[in-house]
């Protein structure tokens, strides 16, 4: 797979609340077969007993509110059940808080997704439970924002 040069391309810096120290990114490349989505995403909290966390692109385009509540519900423009959604994603896997995700999806666009937010949740999402998966509290966010893929 190329990842192409000269395109436009996306990221996120990730934060958590105030009293949080998650910090991190979450980029989006063009691929001819999709998108592909590279999560690097530091100070997850060590108090979750799976080390897994939920991680989901959310429709709204602010991180603000509380717990986040501004960034909306998952991003599902096809209207399908929890896990189809075009922003669920794989989730993180923590490493002494580390987690580095990668994944190619074709799920929606770079386009698609310019100005909408990446939450990560307190707990794993169970791809099950509708409407979102029972994954627990908003605990970090991020806007998605337009970048040349030479500044990625």
């Amino acid at each position: 797979m190329q990842i192409p040069t000269g395109e436009l391309a996306a990221a996120a810096a990730i934060s958590g609340d105030s009293i949080s120290s998650i910090h991190g990114s979450v980029r989006f490349f063009p691929c001819p077969e999709g998108v592909m989505v590279l999560a690097d995403i530091f100070g997850l909290p060590e108090a979750n007993p799976t080390g897994i966390f939920a991680l989901h692109i959310h429709s709204g385009g602010d991180c603000s509110g509380t717990n986040f509540a501004d960034s909306g519900m998952h991003y599902d423009p096809a209207n399908m059940p929890h896990p189809r959604h075009a922003g669920d994603l794989p989730p993180l896997l923590s490493c002494h808080g580390h987690a580095l995700m990668g994944v190619l999806t074709c799920r929606f666009t770079i386009d698609e997704i310019i100005g909408r937010t990446v939450i990560i949740h307190s707990q794993p999402d169970d791809f099950t439970s509708q409407p979102a998966g029972n994954a627990g509290e908003k605990i970090a966010c991020g806007v998605i924002r337009p970048m040349p893929m030479n500044q990625c």
